[in-house]
């Protein structure tokens, strides 16, 4: 399973930036996927998740600004982020935790992540 990720770019406070991450290659089923971030000199942390069913999750910091939402036909998860902030800015990082054969295990496979950054 590869994920590969798009989007991203500079902003300016207060602005918008969308980041989709596809995966492609064996999959049987995927089953969460997600949006982390990483920013210098910190660890990196889960901002969004959506289950296969569509229910989505966030952290605190980005709820009501940030919308994940999913593709199952192509397999896509996409991030929507509004009203962005400078502390927003992180290397982007998708996931998605899947099954590559029937009878496999769930994996957690990761995208090359993309970077955000927000001025002030």
């Amino acid at each position: 399973v590869q994920l590969q990720a798009s989007g991203g770019g500079s902003v300016q406070a207060g602005g918008s930036l969308s980041v989709s991450c596809a995966a492609s290659g064996s999959i049987f089923s995927i089953n969460l996927m997600a949006w982390y971030r990483q920013a210098p000199g910190k660890q990196r942390e889960l901002v969004a998740h959506i289950t296969s069913g569509g229910l989505p999750d966030y952290v605190d910091s980005v709820k009501g600004r940030f919308t994940i939402s999913r593709d199952n036909a192509k397999n896509t998860v996409y991030l929507q982020m509004n009203s962005m902030k400078p502390e927003d800015t992180a290397v982007y990082y998708c996931l998605a935790r899947a099954k590559s054969t029937r009878w496999g295990f769930l994996d957690d496979y990761w995208g090359q992540g993309t970077q955000v950054t927000v001025s002030s």
